[in-house]
């Protein structure tokens, strides 16, 4: 991955660049920003940029050289990739026992779609944590000296995904790493690292991406150009989420669908029915559940946005502008915040291992009290 094949984000090239140009590279730099902006890019780019031995005059990799040839093959032997694995039963559980897998997973999905690596993973219902024994090997791992570089790079994924005692492990090394080593750390939610972590570290904001540059990657990857306009708008920014709005549409309109039913059933009191959704809601798994949840969230946000009567405040794609010109009179400045933080709390009961219909039949129960407040 060369800076040049990332759209965008030429501030945070231009910083990258000048600390590997004046070799100020800090010992842990944090990559933080919004999911599908693009920040595994950069930290990819980076690495290549380090190791890569014939840099062009513009301030990019060669791309020819053996160290750019073994990063664009993600073999580059003083390279190492950490990330959040489903734990095996009765074995310790490591990054290198699916490397195979997020290889094919980094090729597929540059931008790195967390709920395509949880399909890659097999295992929908899978909250993949970084464990104790990732932190063991990566001590094992640092200890040896860089093969072929000056540096060793260790690349985390989502280090908001760090076991606690793991986070533990690591502190000492990230506080006090090996003087041939560099952490690059890439982060969807900051606000969840562990602050001894977090503190110890060199951060970099790096900035959603326009809907204008948003629908040009998309347009990039063979999709039309108003497909990739609508999917851009409701995106805001994340690249994952246009390319699954411009790819799988019926998924989207499925969510759409569960949300009328939803709110159509709280509003007639059809207890019933709730109780028949709340199963099938409970049976897409526990991360779409939660993202379903987020969905429902920003439908009811988008719906009191509609009252202030400003077009361009809204992000809706055309299916959910039809339903939502008859539904956003029910939302109102009396209901829509109770609303919002009981689809959270609900959010955060599921991510918690809470039993998923009986969080959905519950929150359903409690939307009949609020769907009808006025």
């Amino acid at each position: 991955m060369r800076f040049r094949d990332i759209p965008g984000h030429e501030r945070e090239k231009a910083l990258l660049r000048e600390m590997a140009d004046n070799d100020r590279i800090p010992h842990a730099l944090l990559l933080e920003g919004p999911s599908g902006a693009g920040k595994f890019l950069l930290a990819r780019a980076f690495a290549q940029y380090i190791h890569c031995t014939n840099r062009t005059p513009d301030g990019d990799s060669c791309g020819q050289c053996p160290a750019c040839m073994q990063h664009q093959s993600f073999n580059h032997i003083d390279t190492i990739y950490s990330f959040p694995v489903v734990k095996k039963a009765g074995k310790p559980t490591l990054s290198d026992d699916y490397i195979a897998d997020f290889r094919e997973f980094m090729g597929e999905s540059p931008y790195m779609d967390f709920e395509k690596w949880l399909l890659a993973l097999d295992n929908i219902n899978a909250q993949p944590q970084i464990y104790v024994e990732e932190g063991n090997e990566l001590l094992r791992r640092l200890t040896f000296m860089a093969r072929r570089s000056k540096y060793k790079v260790a690349i985390m994924w989502l280090p908001e995904r760090l076991k606690t005692d793991t986070a533990n492990k690591l502190l000492k090394l990230v506080e006090e790493p090996f003087a041939d080593t560099k952490f690059i750390m890439v982060s969807n939610d900051p606000r969840q690292i562990l602050p001894t972590i977090y503190s110890r570290t060199q951060r970099i904001a790096v900035l959603r991406y326009s809907d204008a540059q948003v629908a040009s990657i998309l347009e990039s990857r063979g999709i039309d150009a108003a497909t990739a306009a609508d999917a851009a708008i409701v995106a805001e920014g994340d690249v994952n989420q246009a390319l699954s709005l411009a790819e799988a549409g019926s998924e989207r309109l499925r969510l759409l669908e569960l949300f009328k039913t939803l709110m159509r059933a709280a509003y007639s009191r059809q207890v019933g029915k709730l109780r028949e959704w709340s199963k099938e809601v409970a049976d897409l798994g526990r991360e779409p559940a939660m993202c379903f949840l987020d969905y429902c969230c920003r439908l009811f946000r988008e719906s009191f946005l509609m009252h202030l009567q400003v077009d361009s405040l809204l992000t809706l794609n055309a299916s959910e502008r039809e339903f939502t010109v008859k539904f956003f009179p029910f939302i109102n400045e009396r209901n829509v915040i109770d609303l919002i933080e009981l689809f959270d709390r609900s959010r955060r009961d599921i991510a918690g291992n809470g039993n998923a219909k009986i969080v959905f039949f519950d929150m359903a129960v409690r939307t009949i009290m609020l769907i009808r407040r006025k």
